[in-house]
């Protein structure tokens, strides 16, 4: 039997009302708990190779998140059609920046590769961050526009393009994982909103061998496939911070060993405070806590769909899809690598890794899907829905 979701309607607004209270609780509480394990496991490292700072990482996060809130706020509050035509902009913006990647001058060079860029004070800015929230409402806006056309007169072609060139900044960046991530969660929206089945398969049959010519024309990524299949080798190098993560889960039991205690083996972990946090989260917290978030994520995860799934206007839907979408598959992504159920990936965990910009695109990812929560239709007693039954769902 046929499930049905009202998705696709697009209803006319007459006026916003109050943000779901809810889903704001959820993200306060996830970025608070991120701040609280971010002290506890950065604390060693920061006061080892930054001057006895042991607020170091603590300090930086909150001026990130400073900046994180003005967007937040200014997302939260912006009228969506003013979104719609800043679009350009911001897709254009996040395209010069990735471009600023291979220039010398401001590119910054950490672990071999070149994907941070250089701002002023001493902080750095990752351009593949921004470009997850710009291709996100690219596709929105670009979907939402298709829709009010004649079947006959959608076209998909443009938006390839656009995505297509994101793909390629980011992967010519080194960054074969985020490049990955990005393409799912953009595929993911091809698919909820419509677009046609024969514009989808021919880049998904393009993908598999490309992505086993990557993977095998590197050598890092040949390594943690293998550490992947067989935990014992490379238990000295390239292997080394898989099993040490693993081992600060078993140690955390069930109720884990308390704040603050069994640094040593957090210490073990190579900067954990980056995207092995979740680790020190679990070793201090045990299965209690990894209970814990997941109920958390779980919340915001359907508080984030409810919005979605039910917003009035097509574009604020589509947009909320891709950024709770973008912000719980990395969650869930970054959680199973620390775990080793999948091989290791540059991707961090929200909200709780270290990282300007991670925390910034984040927290203004939410403040868009808050205002999505405040669409309210004109009408709704004389709007007929337009079901999406996904058994039977025909693509466009």
């Amino acid at each position: 039997m046929g499930s049905n979701y009202t998705f696709e309607a697009h209803k006319p607004m007459e006026n916003y009302h109050k943000c779901d209270v809810a889903f704001l609780v959820s993200v306060l509480l996830l970025w608070g708990l991120g701040m609280f394990t971010l002290f506890v496991c950065s604390q060693s490292y920061a006061v080892r190779f930054f001057n006895n700072d042991s607020f170091y990482f603590i300090k930086r996060q909150l001026l990130c998140s400073a900046v994180g809130l003005v967007l937040f706020v200014l997302f939260l509050f912006t009228d969506m059609e003013i979104i719609k035509k800043m679009i350009m902009y911001l897709v254009l913006v996040s395209i010069i920046l990735c471009v600023m990647t291979f220039i010398p001058a401001f590119r910054i060079k950490k672990n071999g590769a070149y994907r941070w860029i250089k701002m002023p004070f001493n902080f750095s800015f990752q351009p593949s961050e921004l470009v997850k929230f710009a291709l996100v409402l690219y596709l929105a806006a670009y979907f939402d526009k298709q829709m009010d056309k004649e079947e006959s007169q959608r076209d998909v072609l443009p938006c390839v393009g656009i995505f297509v060139l994101f793909l390629g900044l980011i992967l010519f960046q080194k960054d074969f994982s985020t490049t990955v991530f990005i393409a799912i969660v953009g595929i993911s929206m091809f698919f909820v909103s419509g677009a046609k089945l024969k514009w989808i398969w021919p880049f998904l049959m393009l993908t598999i061998p490309l992505a086993i010519i990557l993977i095998t024309s590197e050598q890092y990524r040949m390594e943690r496939i293998i550490g992947f299949l067989n935990p014992e080798e490379g238990a000295s190098s390239f292997n080394y911070q898989v099993n040490a993560s693993k081992n600060a889960i078993t140690a955390g039991g069930f109720w884990g060993t308390g704040i603050g205690r069994g640094l040593s083996k957090l210490d073990s972990i190579p900067e954990v405070q980056a995207d092995y946090i979740f680790a020190g989260w679990t070793e201090s917290m045990g299965f209690f806590g990894v209970v814990f978030y997941f109920a958390l994520l779980g919340f915001f995860t359907w508080r984030g769909y409810k919005t979605a799934f039910n917003c009035p206007s097509r574009f604020a839907a589509y947009g909320s899809f891709g950024c709770v979408t973008t912000i719980v598959f990395q969650s869930i992504v970054n959680c199973m690598v620390v775990c080793g159920i999948i091989p290791s990936t540059g991707i961090p965990l929200p909200f709780f890794s270290v990282g300007g910009s991670s925390i910034i695109v984040t927290l203004a990812m939410c403040g868009f899907v808050l205002n999505a929560s405040r669409c309210e239709e004109k009408n709704s007693n004389n709007y007929v829905y337009e079901d999406v039954n996904l058994d039977t769902l025909t693509i466009l």
